[in-house]
């Protein structure tokens, strides 16, 4: 690839100017051959680029990403510099557990949501991340902001991972979608499961009584849901601990999945059935210690994926927090 800076620009669009030599074999697709050079681009950024007439070739714009490329074809590349996130910089404390230049790994607290919305305009982990990160995020689509490719409920703490570039956002998308990452949570539960050790398939979708909740649905509606659960302890006959291994990932998995084969979590006042005060009075340090939780008693203690740049496989677990271990 050759760069150079010789490109006519549109006065109103600040960009960097690169101009690529592209010699694949012939056959290949314009998008395919320019992520090969672009390396720090994702093919779907290089595909919006190509789709908002930012590519030509001898003074022909190509809008289509699957253009065949000719042998010693040279493009034109106009990448338009990154644009500021419309979200606010917040310095809120955050528990980073490992950080390069493509991701981060977070220990989420409590009440801490992860991304702006309707009801939360700030004050979110996004908000905290673009203050932590500032010139170290690289782009998501050609915004300054992190990539997040999973979440958990603002009450529910422990491992979410995070990209910091547009490649790291596409390749653990793709990690996700294709049931790669591993994850574990650990949760606090009603009574004990039957069998101890088990696996709870259900579809889940929006509840038909309270569309603000989730439910397992009949089969045809709502999206396949799967966990799979094991018992790791017994706390008289009233609490377990369980751990949670997710099949799939979807809204409120746990919560719902567990609540469905009538073991709820301990301190969930969404999904469980009954006051957690009066299943617990048998004992008043157990019944001040749900008080004093405050939340559902569920913990993200486990993750693993693959680096999006070296491959490596990595794997985090971190320990119960303190509210939920004064469950045990």
């Amino acid at each position: 690839a050759c760069f150079g800076s010789n490109l006519d620009l549109m006065s109103d669009v600040p960009a960097v100017n690169q101009e690529h030599r592209v010699a694949p074999e012939a056959g290949t697709r314009l998008d395919r051959a320019l992520a090969d050079i672009l390396t720090d681009l994702s093919r779907s950024r290089i595909k919006n680029l190509i789709l908002n007439g930012l590519v030509s070739t001898a003074g022909v714009t190509i809008t289509d990403p699957s253009y065949t490329v000719k042998p010693s074809e040279v493009f034109d590349i106009k990448i338009p510099q990154l644009a500021a996130s419309k979200l606010t910089a917040e310095k809120i404390p955050l528990r980073i557990i490992f950080e390069d230049t493509s991701l981060l790994v977070i220990d989420k607290q409590a009440g801490l949501t992860v991304h702006p919305g309707a009801g939360q305009p700030s004050g979110t982990l996004v908000n905290a991340l673009i203050a932590h990160c500032g010139e170290s995020l690289s782009g998501i689509g050609g915004v300054k902001r992190p990539g997040i490719v999973h979440r958990l409920d603002k009450n529910t703490t422990g491992l979410i991972v995070v990209a910091k570039t547009d490649q790291a956002h596409v390749s653990l998308s793709a990690q996700f979608e294709a049931r790669t990452v591993e994850r574990a949570y650990l949760a606090f539960v009603w009574g004990v499961p039957t069998p101890r050790l088990g696996v709870i398939e259900g579809n889940i979708g929006r509840s038909r009584r309270n569309r603000t909740k989730m439910a397992v649905v009949p089969e045809g509606r709502g999206k396949r849901a799967l966990t799979r659960y094991r018992t790791l302890a017994l706390l008289s006959n009233v609490v377990s601990l369980v751990e949670c291994r997710l099949g799939t990932g979807r809204t409120h998995q746990i919560r719902v999945h567990m609540t469905h084969i009538g073991h709820p979590l301990v301190g969930d006042t969404d999904y469980a059935r009954k006051t957690p005060l009066q299943r617990a009075s048998h004992s008043v340090d157990t019944s001040e210690a749900i008080k004093n939780l405050g939340r559902q008693a569920l913990h993200a203690a486990e993750l693993g994926f693959e680096h999006p740049e070296s491959g490596e496989r990595m794997h985090f677990t971190i320990p119960l927090p303190a509210d939920m271990k004064l469950l045990e």
